[in-house]
């Protein structure tokens, strides 16, 4: 998921906005802070939860072993101990990076055929 241009400048989001960013509710984002250590954003003075862009990479992770990739939470759980060197992060990454391709040839695609 790439972040928002106008955002890339901020230091904190609240969870409303990591929820969004992912397509999930704010309840799952809290689920998986208890079930994955790697999920730690900070608590403001009331409790608001402000995740770094560190946190969200986390989440992103998490989110992609899940969401994507079909994983229980302790199948995901064992992959993040495994996890050592960073292949998953790396292909995140990738696959991120694909997407930003793929949603740029598609609107090159429609720019052409409105030529047509």
């Amino acid at each position: 998921m790439a972040l928002n241009k106008n955002k890339d400048l901020k230091m904190f989001y609240s969870i409303s906005e990591v929820a969004q960013m992912f397509n999930v509710t704010e309840t799952l984002l809290r689920y998986w802070e208890k079930e994955f250590p790697n999920i730690k954003p900070q608590k403001g003075g009331r409790g608001i939860r402000q995740y770094t862009k560190d946190d969200i990479k986390q989440v992103r992770l998490v989110h992609h072993l899940v969401k994507e990739r079909g994983l229980t939470l302790q199948g995901a759980r064992d992959m993040l101990k495994r996890n050592k060197k960073g292949d998953v992060n790396r292909q995140i990454e990738v696959i991120d990076r694909l997407k930003a391709v793929k949603a740029e040839l598609q609107e090159i695609g429609k720019n052409l055929n409105g030529l047509v």
